[in-house]
């Protein structure tokens, strides 16, 4: 059999871009090495409670047209993501808002706020003059006591460097809010949907050929498959597609830590709670039911580790720095060079994309393609 296009990942690119292309008369194929659909998306259901099972995700965004979109498959609630912080044995509001910066500094107002920040930025400028890094970036945004508690260690974490080690442009900006409020995203547009992600991308991929714990290289070398196509969509790393011949891409990962604590109905009353302190090794823990305002007997809690990336790893973060920026342009230059062959997604493209932003791309490129 022989099909339109070979759609490399079962993700949310890839299933956007089979399900508008089938559509429109193609015949696709979907391959995906891992054993279900969905990417990092994917949602699992266990004793009840819909678990993000690569991390929290939000869906938010100011695009009306892409949350009408991402509509026409679930219904969404009206989740608002208010995570918070835990440094020592202090708690604070995330985003850093005037809640934050009350139980930091036991102040009221706006006025009061500004000015302790003002304060602590200039004091830093007069040390620092130009930032030559993300610690002297971010002291120079936000003052040292917002730095030193809430940004510090997690980033640490983050990046496996100390601050003094990582480019100032890591932290293009940190958004100071002098209103009580803790909705982290401003985007018009935000919740969960209702029974989770996964069934998001089996409505996109439905009456699609799909196969499952295919990996791309050997299928597309296998002298006995039984398919031809003729393009591909690779929404795999660009890099790993030639071979790492120019050299490997660096990136972050992650490593998960799920448990169920049955009998425990509230394990810490929010959604997401981020530890900063560098000692502690896992960034976040996530209480999946918070999601869905959950009232399960039981509860479900992920601790969310960073790790170094290694080949084999799962590539989690892009490493945009001036060495990796560098090698991404000259493998997309090769990339120009495969006429039948689409680079699409996180690590086809090699940067972060928030789920919206990967909507808007993958229809750019059926656009393009139709």
């Amino acid at each position: 059999m022989n099909y339109d296009y070979l759609i490399v990942g079962a993700g949310l690119f890839g299933a956007v871009f089979a399900h508008e292309m089938t559509r429109k008369g193609k015949k696709c194929l979907v391959i995906d090495k891992r054993d279900h659909i969905a990417g990092n998306i994917y949602t699992k259901k266990w004793a009840d409670i819909d678990v993000h099972w690569y991390g929290a995700h939000i869906f938010h965004t100011s695009n009306k047209s892409v949350w009408e979109y991402i509509n026409q498959f679930c219904e969404f609630n009206n989740f608002v993501n208010s995570p918070v912080a835990v440094y020592k044995d202090e708690l604070y509001n995330l985003p850093f808002n005037m809640n934050t910066f009350s139980k930091m500094w036991n102040i009221k107002t706006p006025e009061e706020a500004k000015k302790i920040i003002a304060d602590q930025r200039a004091a830093e400028a007069n040390k620092t003059g130009e930032p030559a890094n993300l610690e002297e970036h971010a002291l120079s945004m936000v003052g040292r006591d917002v730095y030193e508690k809430l940004i510090k260690g997690y980033t640490e974490k983050q990046w496996g460097r100390d601050c003094k080690d990582l480019p100032a442009f890591i932290i293009k900006r940190l958004p100071l809010r002098f209103t009580y409020n803790n909705n982290y995203f401003n985007d018009r547009y935000q919740g969960i949907p209702i029974g989770g992600y996964t069934q998001i991308i089996e409505k996109m991929l439905n009456g699609i050929d799909i196969r499952l714990n295919t990996e791309y290289k050997t299928f597309a070398a296998s002298k006995d498959r039984d398919v031809t196509w003729d393009k591909v969509l690779y929404t795999g790393m660009i890099d790993e597609y030639f071979d790492y011949k120019l050299g490997e891409l660096e990136y972050r990962s992650l490593k998960f830590e799920h448990e169920l604590i049955e009998g425990e109905e509230n394990y810490q009353g929010n959604a997401v709670v981020n530890y900063t302190e560098r000692n502690i090794p896992y960034t976040r823990i996530i209480e999946h039911k918070h999601f869905d305002f959950g009232t399960q007997p039981d509860t479900i809690i992920t601790k969310e580790y960073p790790a170094t990336w290694n080949k084999g790893d799962e590539p989690y973060y892009p490493i945009n720095d001036d060495r990796n920026t560098k090698l991404y342009k000259d493998y997309a230059k090769l990339a120009e060079d495969e006429k039948n062959v689409i680079f699409g997604g996180r690590l086809g493209n090699y940067r972060y994309y928030d789920m919206d932003k990967v909507i808007e791309a993958a229809l750019e490129v059926v656009e393009k393609e139709a």
